[in-house]
């Protein structure tokens, strides 16, 4: 079992240990012949030791497969081949291939330990250390407790009961013992209670360690996900939604939200030859706690030993859309980079509907509506079956639009591929997804999913360099409205909606106070009606789902959302079209079936999750 395996080599962690840092984080030193005996009770080595247990997060947050595939807000390409033979994403289908040997559990499940037994080691070794200031030891150990509990959160939302080592582990065995959900949440809040004490707040510590804020930003997640007791097995009662309320207002009160939402995501043009290569700042006061990234190459990637993630911040590259076969393409070119080309997550039809196209920020922050030609193109035939009409394409001009949700062209105003006006394809919502013939559009297109673009990067590379948010108070202020609808009192702000209509005004910007119009039925891409997603006297837990899902897309939460609020089936059959039409969703979806290798390595076997 990996987390049973002897801990790591010292070459191996020093280098790597630094890759966590921006700057001013962690400074690069050299050490050779050193082991772990003779390095760990030095103070030198002891910090290198807690820093390695940083840089774990970049790898973990790059299995996502989990949290963001098989939710209704984000879906595979080819929805339209459903029932024609196309099996689909076993992630979004949830049939007879999701197995515990399905690849994404296993590697998370890898992770997750691989980051435990990291900060086990940091943890039992505290008292050899020598010549350390006691404060500042302790204040290191805290760091490896919040990220233990952090790694335990993960985990137990995902599989339910699971091993908890809470020591290093220097001999090898396979005995692996399982323990209730119920305990494992027990252990996180203990651990996460001890060190909301000893953490410095934020500005007292280097940049991108874990804080006092941080400590009660997981409080609050918990204590909400505790609350809901899902299965009644977690332990939970109804005073955890009053600590997740009272722990979310500690958050909002010592980390304001930043006044546009665009400004906490990468700054970029829609149209890339008009870029300006902004400098971008990723240290917004709203920001809790991050993954931190680097523009300093060898401080910006992974472990050794697990080259499959890569080096840097990828999140721009992973959403669908995909803009390397429009006319006027250079094919493989760093104006796009990788959006789309990778295409791992293509955002559900039924998920654009939940914005206001006309006066929320985030649908124009989120997603690029058209491409754009980066050379000149002439003598280019748009209908195939009129080879004898051609057009010529001027580099910058527009060769596919995707009108808003709410405003769909009429035919006339549909692109001359398809016998309308427009010298450029325009694909309303209930086209795209789809591989019509047409030489505009020979790969799926949707709107490019542009939250995390970052722009200059080349193509190949996907190194960004912007931290990835993973604790934001945004998110408090939702996980305040959840508490207080499900039974929680004595909100600092006021009640459920004071909190709710906060982040729904900060995306409205100038038109702060509006009624914003999501659609009625989201789920009928033809149907036109509408209605207001500001609260008024109708909060419940679905429209605070759906502002999650505008506020937080693709930001490591869906699935833990729909599965704490046992919306996962419901939301996920309605608005995902791969779940909708083969799908096969059940009530044992909501845990992940153990890797079957890890039952195989365990003498005598762990128990596998309920009909897995």
């Amino acid at each position: 079992m990996k987390l049973f395996k002897k801990q790591y080599s010292i070459a191996l962690v020093f280098l790597f240990v630094l890759c966590v840092g921006c700057e001013g984080f962690l400074d690069e030193n050299s050490v050779s012949y050193q082991t772990t005996d003779n390095y760990y009770v030095t103070e030198q080595g002891f910090e290198d030791l807690v820093r390695s247990n940083y840089t774990k997060l970049r790898e973990i947050h790059k299995e996502r497969d989990l949290v963001l595939m098989g939710t209704d807000i984000f879906t595979s390409a080819s929805w339209d081949e459903a029932g024609s033979g196309n099996q689909g994403n076993a992630l979004n289908v949830y049939d007879i291939r999701f197995t515990p040997n399905i690849e994404p559990a296993t590697a998370l499940w890898d992770l997750l330990y691989k980051q435990i037994a990291r900060t086990n080691t940091a943890i039992s070794r505290q008292e050899g250390v020598q010549g350390m200031d006691p404060d500042r030891l302790a204040i290191r150990v805290a760091e490896a407790k919040f990220l233990r509990a952090y790694a335990y959160f993960y985990a137990v939302q995902q599989w339910g009961d699971i091993p908890m080592p809470l020591e290093e582990i220097t001999t090898s065995s396979r005995e692996v013992i399982k323990v209730p959900a119920a305990q494992v949440y027990d252990q996180i809040i203990k651990d996460l209670e001890e060190v909301e004490s000893i953490l410095p707040t934020k500005g007292n510590t280097e940049y991108g360690r874990a804080t006092k804020g941080a400590a009660q930003f997981l409080l609050a997640r918990v204590h909400l996900t505790r609350g809901w007791n899902f299965n009644n097995s977690l332990g939970g009662t109804a005073e955890d939604f009053n600590k997740a309320l009272d722990y979310a207002d500690k958050i909002i009160a010592n980390y304001p939200l930043e006044p546009e939402y665009h400004k906490l995501f990468p700054l970029h043009a829609e149209n890339p030859l008009e870029e300006t290569f902004p400098t971008q700042n990723d240290k917004s006061d709203e920001i809790v706690f991050a993954v931190q990234y680097s523009d300093n190459i060898l401080t910006n990637g992974s472990d050794e030993g697990e080259t499959e993630y890569g080096i840097g911040n990828d999140y721009h590259s992973i959403f669908g859309g995909g803009a390397e076969d429009i006319p006027g393409s250079l094919g493989r070119t760093s104006h796009y980079n990788r959006n789309g080309a990778l295409g791992n997550y293509i955002v559900s039809p039924a998920a654009y509907r939940l914005f206001d196209p006309d006066i929320d920020t985030r649908y124009h922050h989120n997603f690029v509506e058209a491409m754009y030609a980066l050379t000149d193109v002439t003598g280019f035939v748009p209908d195939l079956d009129n080879p004898s009409s051609t057009i010529d394409i001027a580099k910058g001009d527009t060769v596919l639009y995707f009108p808003p949700w709410n405003k769909p062209a009429n035919d006339q105003d549909k692109g001359m591929d398809v016998g309308g006006s427009k010298p450029y394809a325009v694909l309303n919502l209930d086209e795209i997804g789809i591989n019509p013939i047409s030489p505009y559009h020979s790969q799926d297109k949707t709107p490019l999913m542009w939250k995390f673009w970052e722009p200059g990067i080349p193509y190949d590379d996907a190194q960004g360099t912007f931290n990835l948010a993973l604790f934001r108070s945004a998110e408090a202020y939702l996980i305040a409205a959840e508490a207080i609808i499900k039974g929680a009192t004595g909100g600092d702000l006021g009640g459920a909606e004071v909190y709710y209509n906060a982040i729904v005004d900060r995306a409205l910007g100038a038109n702060a106070g509006a009624d914003p119009m999501r659609a009625q039925d989201l789920t009928n891409l033809a149907s036109m009606s509408t209605i207001s997603y500001r609260a008024n006297g109708n909060l419940d837990i679905d429209m605070i789902l759906d502002e999650r899902a505008r506020e937080l897309m693709g930001e490591y939460s869906r699935w833990f959302d729909l599965k704490r609020t046992g919306k996962l089936i419901e939301r996920t059959t309605l608005m995902n079209p791969w779940t909708a039409s083969v799908g096969e969703l059940q009530d044992r979806h909501y845990l992940r079936p153990i890797p079957q290798k890890e039952i195989d390595r365990s003498i005598p076997s762990i128990s596998q999750n309920p009909e897995y």
